[in-house]
């Protein structure tokens, strides 16, 4: 196991702190150590709703504390239940902008009980910069999590 995901484990497994707290750390975690997470937040289902709500995250502050299912890359995740990966936000039609710096986009959906509760998010200021090793890395890190809530 990398050391990276250690430090998350430890994170995650720590009594010291609550659900919200530890999704805070994940997301500074991240943002220290990968150089090219440059906007990294939680979404989750917002109760009955179907539409995602922003939960804890580390970057710029944005607008989109709702999403809609269905709209933005988040909002196709919530609906497709599937990792995307956008190398590229200036060629996907269906991109919602938080930031004129963001080139990039990876969304990975937290699943509970067979359930697509949630999601993480990250943004890049770099184009085509995710990694198969990147997109193991949280769809990793999105079982764990799932585990806490």
């Amino acid at each position: 196991m990398s050391e990276l995901k250690k430090r998350l484990l430890s994170i995650l497994e720590s009594p010291k702190h609550n659900t919200e707290e530890k999704l805070e750390k994940v997301c500074h975690l991240l943002d220290q150590e990968i150089s090219y997470f440059n906007w990294t937040g939680f979404y989750f289902k917002n109760g009955d709703k179907d539409e995602l709500k922003l939960g804890p995250y580390v970057g710029a502050p944005t607008d989109h504390t709702i999403i809609p299912y269905g709209k933005g890359i988040c909002g196709q995740v919530a609906v497709s239940n599937e990792t995307f990966v956008v190398p590229d936000v200036n060629e996907e039609s269906n991109y919602l902008s938080c930031s004129i710096d963001t080139k990039a986009e990876i969304v990975v959906p937290i699943f509970k009980d067979g359930k697509n509760i949630g999601q993480i998010d990250i943004d890049s200021h770099t184009i085509d910069p995710f990694t198969a090793e990147d997109k193991e890395l949280l769809e990793w890190l999105c079982n764990e999590v799932a585990k806490i809530l």
